[in-house]
């Protein structure tokens, strides 16, 4: 029997989330108010997204698995745009503003650097299958 897509992201968002609490649960909030463990979660993240979607062969069953598995359920739960939404509000009201200018543009320029840099990494790797 055919695992079912929503049970694949259903699991690999449940291994995201728990990863993204550990991540948050031992990296403290430096004294600059940076929101150090979500800028983590973040780049690591969109690092982890690139390699992987580098990495798959395409098309066919086992890749499709993968990607549900890891990209949109692992990545999509372990990342949390959300809470930096919420973060830079916070942080602009406790009038840290350049903070909060910051945090977000070096999160997204950032996060497109950091998958950019693990699809380049992972196009070096020898390919098993066809793609």
């Amino acid at each position: 029997m055919p695992v079912r897509p929503a049970l694949l992201v259903a699991a690999g968002g449940a291994a995201g989330t728990a990863a993204r609490w550990g991540v948050a649960a031992l990296v403290p909030v430096p004294a600059s108010g940076w929101p150090l463990a979500t800028t983590l979660v973040n780049l690591a993240g969109a690092f982890l997204l690139g390699a992987l979607l580098a990495a798959l062969p395409r098309p066919g069953p086992a890749a499709e698995r993968a990607r549900l598995l890891l990209g949109t359920g692992f990545c999509g739960a372990f990342t949390t745009y959300s809470a930096l939404a919420v973060e830079v509000d916070l942080l602009l009201r406790e009038g840290a503003t350049a903070v909060a200018v910051l945090y977000p543009l070096l999160s997204v320029v950032g996060g497109v650097g950091c998958a950019a840099a693990g699809a380049a990494l992972a196009g070096r790797l020898p390919r098993r299958g066809g793609r």
